[in-house]
């Protein structure tokens, strides 16, 4: 993950006695940091001097305990990699619940809620946070506490952030909280690992008429996604003909070309500015002690925020590979050693400028909602990669909360200051789509080729 911080925004201003009285203050920018448009200030102060959203905030915090126990229940149903129907049908039946009687499961297993606003379909935002998990089916998904913390695998990745989007939805459906522009809001399946993003492919191919996407995954608000760290993930398997360690002695080993392509691997080097990494990271082969393997399989990842950086990565790669079955084969003047490479991840990478109206729109709600000035805005791999890939506005933001442990059994989660998360995501929201009636929205209208 690359952290590539850009400064914040400082000092404060009072709006109006309403507000004042509400604890939200919009800070202005100093000399040292990116200021933030006029235009975003001026939704901003609209935005926040609306009692009705000052009242939909207070709830959002007065709902903090009943959204940790949406989390928890979230958290104990599985959902391993291709397999997340189950939790995509709670999910749609809580959406269901709150007031989206049309929401739906598309055929890829996103669940799906569109919420019209006054403008006619445009701009059309999506907010969304992913149901898969990385843990494959079997693991103990129960939910433990210990001294205040919560401890279970997928606790924040990403319950918490599926639990902020319902406590999102449920405070501005009791306010009636109006929109200019449509929220699509979207539960996506295979964020994940070999999920390859296929939720989002899938949406983004059934709606071209997406104009912004927001991404809550993760945990703390002040950490902001706006690059998208490209990833390639390669399956390699090394094929012989393989036979007894003794009496055919002399044949070529699956395993031993791998070894060769590993240290060939490990010795590569990457630029750390944009940062680019690799590794080999599962190996397996091999029948017995004493035979000489006749296949062996490892698989590879490979990342970068930026993409000439990645392609360039796998083109010195893949050639090394190719350079070891060479030279096992040469090692014992043979031809029968051969490596079938297969490509088994695309994450596309990508940027959004510091200047869009998506990226200083939730730069001024972080500051607005915590009353500090630090912003860090980072590069990740996230649902937001495709989004920013084809040219979208999108960002991913924390769901609240603090944690640790991601991706193992031993994941843990404190509600410290946790309605921070659905409280960030609403004015954000609110400001790109524009309050009815209040504001325009930030989020323009994308031409569509």
């Amino acid at each position: 993950m690359t952290i590539r911080p850009t400064g914040a925004l400082a000092g404060a201003f009072a709006l109006t006695a309403a507000l004042l009285g509400a604890g939200f203050i919009i800070g202005r920018a100093d000399a040292q940091t990116p200021s933030v448009a006029p235009e975003i200030d001026a939704a901003y102060q609209a935005i926040l001097g609306n009692p009705k959203i000052i009242k939909t905030l207070d709830d959002i915090k007065s709902d903090d305990d009943t959204a940790l126990a949406e989390q928890k229940r979230i958290t104990e149903i599985p959902a391993p990699p291709y397999k997340e129907k189950v939790r995509s049908e709670y999910f749609l039946k809580r959406m269901q619940e709150l007031g989206f009687k049309d929401a739906s499961i598309d055929s890829e297993g996103n669940v799906i809620a569109l919420r019209k606003g006054s403008g006619g379909g445009r701009p059309k935002l999506v907010v969304s946070a992913h149901l898969d998990t990385v843990f494959p089916e079997g693991t103990d998904v129960s939910v433990k506490e210990k001294d205040g913390v919560i401890l279970a695998p997928g606790i924040g990745d990403d319950a918490r952030g599926l639990a902020a989007l319902l406590s999102l939805i449920k405070c501005i459906n009791a306010n009636e909280v109006a929109t200019v522009g449509d929220v699509m809001f979207v539960g996506t399946v295979g964020e994940e690992e070999l999920g390859n993003l296929r939720g989002v492919k899938a949406l983004f191919r059934d709606h071209p008429d997406i104009d912004g996407f927001i991404s809550i995954d993760g945990l703390g608000i002040t950490r902001v996604v706006n690059q998208a760290t490209g990833s390639h993930r390669y399956e390699m398997t090394f094929k012989g003909p393989g036979g007894h360690s003794f009496q055919e002695f002399g044949l070529p080993s699956a395993i031993h070309a791998m070894g060769r392509a590993i240290a060939k691997i490990a010795d590569l080097q990457t630029p750390s500015d944009p940062k680019t990494t690799f590794t080999v990271g599962t190996v397996k082969g091999g029948t017995s002690v004493n035979a000489i393997a006749s296949e062996a399989r490892m698989a590879v990842d490979m990342r970068s925020d930026s993409t000439q950086e990645l392609l360039k990565l796998e083109a010195r790669l893949l050639d090394l590979v190719k350079q070891a079955v060479v030279e096992e084969n040469g090692r014992w003047n043979s031809d029968k050693m051969t490596v079938e490479i297969k490509l088994i991840g695309d994450r596309p990478a990508g940027i959004v400028a510091m200047d869009s109206p998506i990226v200083q729109a939730t730069q001024r709600a972080v500051t607005v909602i915590t009353r500090t000035p630090r912003v860090t805005f980072a590069g990740s791999s996230t649902d937001s990669n495709l989004a920013m890939s084809l040219g979208i506005p999108a960002v991913t933001i924390g769901g609240g909360g603090e944690g640790g442990n991601w991706h193992s059994r031993n994941e843990w989660y404190k509600p410290v200051d946790a309605y921070y998360g659905p409280q960030n995501a609403l004015l954000t929201m609110l400001v790109l789509t524009g309050l009815d009636g209040v504001s325009k929205p930030a989020l323009a209208v994308r031409q569509r080729k």
